[in-house]
């Protein structure tokens, strides 16, 4: 349960960068698995939760927080995931994404 001066928390989306475009397609499933860790107790949880964009490693993969919002304040979640992203400045796209 959230304390009342919370209002979201700040966690890793994933355990590693994104994978490559068409990288994982031969991939090991409970690897698949493992780098939804963070994600899957949110769900399960009942919690809202959206990942973000926030930067690149040094491969120009993307990185991800994820924000976990209190239970019915979603537009609060969204709005602080707004502000995360501004200020992050993440604005690179892929060249291709199929």
């Amino acid at each position: 349960m959230f304390n009342q001066g919370v209002d979201a928390i700040l966690t890793p989306a994933t355990p590693s960068s994104a994978f490559g475009l068409g990288e994982m397609a031969d991939a090991d499933p409970v690897q698949m698995y493992l780098n939804d860790v963070f994600t899957v107790t949110v769900n399960l949880a009942g919690l809202p939760a959206i990942a973000v964009p926030t930067g690149l490693d040094k491969q120009g993969l993307p990185l991800g927080l994820q924000l976990i919002g209190r239970p019915w304040q979603e537009a609060d979640l969204l709005n602080f995931a707004y502000a995360l992203e501004t200020a992050a400045g993440f604005v690179s796209k892929p060249d291709k994404w199929w």
